[in-house]
């Protein structure tokens, strides 16, 4: 079994930044692609950034310039630097990641969610 552990949301002011971390652990061999996804209230969830294992990036448009996605693969954890804020990024933000794992003598890609961490831009 896998866990994503998320930290670092909380309430800041609008054009501030937050840091979110996203730790994985359990039995994993490697970790596939990770990223971050966002719901905020009545609105489907989105997703905000995501980062292969080699370290390609994908933005929605509305964070480019503003948000970093980055990993420490030898820490298994992602990082989502979240600067500019703006009140329209307020969400709940959860983490995501492909993890392989083995299962006896296989190994099998499982996809996992975080319990999400919440963010609030307000003045």
């Amino acid at each position: 079994q896998v866990q994503l552990v998320e930290s670092g949301g909380g309430l800041v002011q609008p054009g501030g930044s937050l840091r979110l971390s996203c730790a994985a652990s359990g039995s994993i061999i490697n970790i596939n692609a990770m990223g971050w996804y966002r719901q905020a209230p009545g609105k489907q969830r989105e997703l905000v950034a995501s980062i292969t294992s080699g370290g390609s990036t994908v933005y929605i448009d509305s964070v480019k310039g503003r948000f970093t996605i980055s990993r420490d693969n030898a820490k298994n954890t992602v990082y989502l630097q979240m600067n500019s804020l703006k009140p329209e990024d307020t969400a709940v933000y959860y983490c995501n990641a492909d993890v392989q794992s083995p299962y006896g003598t296989i190994m099998k890609v499982n996809n996992y969610w975080g319990q999400g961490t919440q963010v609030t831009v307000s003045s």
